[in-house]
């Protein structure tokens, strides 16, 4: 590990406590730097968009300050092509209902079965409602990767959309999305990545994989319940939101309706602050490269992001061993310990001596924290066989978890098993 465990835990009030937080795919526990963000909204400039006066003034400046750190965060062109809103589910009914605007009767929209159904649910019912067609792309039960062979078929078939995640919140696949979407650009479509799961583990370059769409959520990766979408902004320009009359008629305010979660968009900025801490910190050793590409604050961000990566490889490999080493257990996606760096640290796993919700909550009431059953990863659930059965076990890791809590949670699910 490259970085101070003690000092991490510190920056996280939550943790100042005996359990351990493996829940985080379902939501991280929030930063310090977020909070004070959000503390300082309220009792400094708590006030409605575009006033004549000064907290309203301080208000939308701080919101400008939070949607250009996010440009930074995902390497966005411009703050315009951010759009915040409640969730990443929320704003991507959202967008589906736009996009579907300019589709027409008989199109296809390619959905995969390693995704949230966060990202397919909006799309089966925008697909149901406009007389779309539905390609879904399989993913190998073996390994938990994504059917590429299947993926270029149905790439071949021109279709208008691919909605694609950058990894999986069940399994912890990560998708090589660089080379799908080129691909689809290939083939004529627009591409909607979610980066839910991917967000708190590695950096992201929306121009560099050259996606059209895609979409975070704060709360994963350290912030308050606030959804981050990026959108390339002649096609935000383009779309036509669905909106009050008197609303901004540009991007990114047109997507953005009804009065603004302002205190969250502050605690994103937080969030973002705390990424440029672990940069300008721990992050070194990686500035030779990155320097290359990027600079100022985007440099920055980054560094913090790589600083993760490479102190999760250690927490990863922890996990993937122990886990491949308990009896009675089965460990589900990638288990190949040289392919490392095509997971984030997220393991679904089942036992054979009880069912995943008596597991969970066993582990619960010894202080560890993880969840069980499908994970919204309805798809996955039901390719695998588990769906009837109440589903998989997962655990997940971030930076602050420490190796005496991997250790702790490896023991517990030994004695089960």
């Amino acid at each position: 590990m490259i970085i101070n465990i003690d000092k991490i835990r510190s920056m996280f009030p939550a943790l100042d406590r005996p359990e351990a937080f493996l829940d985080n795919p379902g939501g991280t526990q929030i930063v310090r730097t977020s909070l004070e963000r959000i503390n300082g909204y309220y009792m400094k400039c708590n006030a409605n968009h575009g006033g004549s006066f000064i907290t309203s003034q301080l208000s939308d400046a701080l919101v400008d300050e939070a949607r250009l750190a996010a440009a930074d965060f995902l390497n966005a062109r411009s703050p315009d092509e951010i759009i915040f809103g409640a969730n990443m589910t929320t704003l991507t009914f959202s967008m589906s209902r736009a996009i579907g605007r300019i589709l027409k009767a008989g199109d296809t929209i390619v959905l995969t079965r390693l995704d949230h159904d966060a990202n397919i649910s909006p799309w089966l019912m925008l697909a149901e409602d406009r007389g779309l067609n539905v390609r879904f792309v399989d993913f190998n039960p073996e390994d938990g990767t994504l059917n590429l062979k299947e993926m270029q078929a149905a790439l071949a078939d021109k279709p208008a959309l691919l909605a694609v995640g950058y990894s999986s919140n069940a399994l912890g696949t990560i998708n090589p999305v660089k080379q799908i979407i080129q691909g689809a650009h290939a083939a004529g479509a627009l591409v909607y990545v979610d980066a839910v799961q991917f967000a708190p583990h590695g950096l992201i370059d929306v121009q560099d994989i050259d996606c059209d769409f895609l979409v975070c959520s704060a709360y994963k990766f350290f912030g308050p319940h606030m959804g981050v979408l990026y959108g390339r902004q002649e096609l935000l320009e383009k779309l036509e939101a669905y909106k009050v009359r008197p609303a901004p008629v540009h991007a990114p305010g047109k997507f953005e309706t009804g009065t603004g979660n302002f205190e969250h968009m502050a605690g994103v900025l937080g969030a973002l602050e705390y990424f440029e801490w672990l940069g300008n910190t721990y992050g070194d050793p990686f500035k030779a490269d990155l320097s290359k590409r990027y600079s100022g604050r985007r440099l920055t961000l980054k560094l913090g992001m790589e600083v993760i990566r490479k102190d999760e490889e250690t927490i990863s490999l922890a996990l993937l061993k122990g886990l491949k080493n308990i009896n009675r257990l089965t460990l589900y996606g990638l288990k190949d310990e040289s392919r490392l760096g095509e997971r984030v640290p997220t393991y679904s796993f089942t036992l054979d001596s009880m069912s995943p919700a008596s597991a969970a909550e066993k582990l619960g009431k010894q202080g560890i924290f993880l969840w069980n059953g499908n994970f919204y990863a309805l798809e996955i659930s039901r390719r695998l066989g588990l769906e009837d059965k109440g589903g998989l076990i997962r655990v997940g890791a971030a930076h602050y978890n420490s190796m005496e809590e991997i250790n702790r949670f490896l023991t517990a699910v030994a004695d089960l098993a």
